[in-house]
């Protein structure tokens, strides 16, 4: 029981209704589309290409007619797929002094991911669109105080009508981002889920298979 309690405690505090097709749906009737965006060595770059890069990002940032919001993600870098791989190119190695240099290898990642907390960094633009409605009430439902309740076919309607909306943002904010050299991809159902679960669940290990998938997605 008290488990129980806890959990309906914190999906209270969860603005999240649903996430389908690609969106994020809010209990407000919100809807949030998120971008995976690549990152520039800033630093590497001569003056005149920051100069460039900064002109680039301030004329973008002044064409956004709507709010947007810039996300970074640090998680602690999970290792263990990296090293059972490892593993296993040692029991296949035939030249007993590979063999020797693989275990050492091994050990050594061991001990440098022991001592210093490697991090990996996620960039993420989130880009929302929030629809002002109106419900359209009859006259008996006014008179009992009844709230009219739309089909699912006309609430799968309004679905769609709403995100083509938000996609034309999606398509306006990633052309911005491409003008900067930035590469961006929306992150699918899966990945969103996956996303969310993460940051509701620090503790939560990454899957390496999405991981790897978003990564090739913006090269």
């Amino acid at each position: 029981m008290p488990q129980q309690l806890k959990a309906t405690s914190t999906q209270q505090h969860i603005e999240i209704a649903e996430i389908k097709d690609s969106v994020v749906v809010m209990k407000n009737k919100g809807l949030r589309a998120v971008l995976l965006c690549s990152s520039i060595n800033f630093a590497l770059k001569s003056t005149d290409e920051q100069d460039a890069l900064i002109y680039k990002y301030q004329g973008f940032l002044n064409s956004l007619d709507f709010s947007a919001q810039i996300m970074v993600a640090s998680r602690k870098f999970n290792i263990d797929p990296y090293i059972s791989r490892l593993k296993l190119k040692e029991r296949e190695q035939t030249n007993e002094l590979l063999r020797i240099q693989t275990t050492e290898y091994i050990e050594f990642i061991k001990g440098l991911t022991q001592m210093t907390n490697i991090m990996t960094e996620s960039f993420y633009l989130i880009v929302p669109y929030n629809p002002l409605r109106i419900e359209k009430t009859g006259l008996l439902d006014k008179i009992t105080g009844k709230k009219s309740t739309k089909s699912k076919k006309d609430a799968e309607q309004d679905f769609q009508e709403l995100k083509s909306q938000l996609w034309q943002r999606v398509e306006f904010v990633a052309s911005g981002l491409s003008s900067c050299g930035l590469r961006v991809a929306p992150l699918d159902t899966k990945e969103l889920i996956e996303l969310y679960y993460k940051l509701y669940n620090p503790s939560a290990k990454g899957n390496p298979e999405l991981d790897k998938a978003r990564q090739m997605r913006i090269k």
